[in-house]
């Protein structure tokens, strides 16, 4: 039994690269997710910081997080390029999912870079 040739046009049975694309864009976001959540947890927006006298280490965390800050644009823009591949699959709800967490982190991030531009 002969098999017909393959058609012509580019080869599209190896998906393993597509998932490992999935796989590491979805890795790279989380670690994104738990850089921004610490970053945020250590913020110091309230006022109750400068009441309790930690005016010391305030320019320490305003360092920390603007590289936090910063650290996330990178991840998330990584995580982005990994996860958005040409080839799309038939699943928006997931792409829309992605791309508002994305755009959470891309925003508050950049908020935070210019907030913290005022508070020096």
């Amino acid at each position: 039994m002969v098999r017909s040739p393959p058609r012509a046009g580019a080869d599209v049975s190896n998906r393993g690269i597509g998932r490992g694309r999935l796989f590491l864009g979805g890795l790279i976001l989380f670690a994104a997710v738990i850089a921004w959540g610490v970053a945020l947890m250590m913020s110091p927006h309230s006022e109750a910081t400068v009441a309790r006298g930690t005016e010391h280490v305030r320019t320490t965390v305003v360092v920390f997080m603007r590289n936090s800050a910063i650290g996330t644009l990178v991840l998330s823009a990584l995580a982005g390029w990994l996860l958005f591949p040409a080839r799309r699959p038939i699943k928006p709800w997931r792409d829309r999912v992605i791309a508002a967490v994305l755009a959470i982190l891309v925003g508050s991030s950049l908020y935070q870079l210019i907030w913290l531009r005022t508070a020096l």
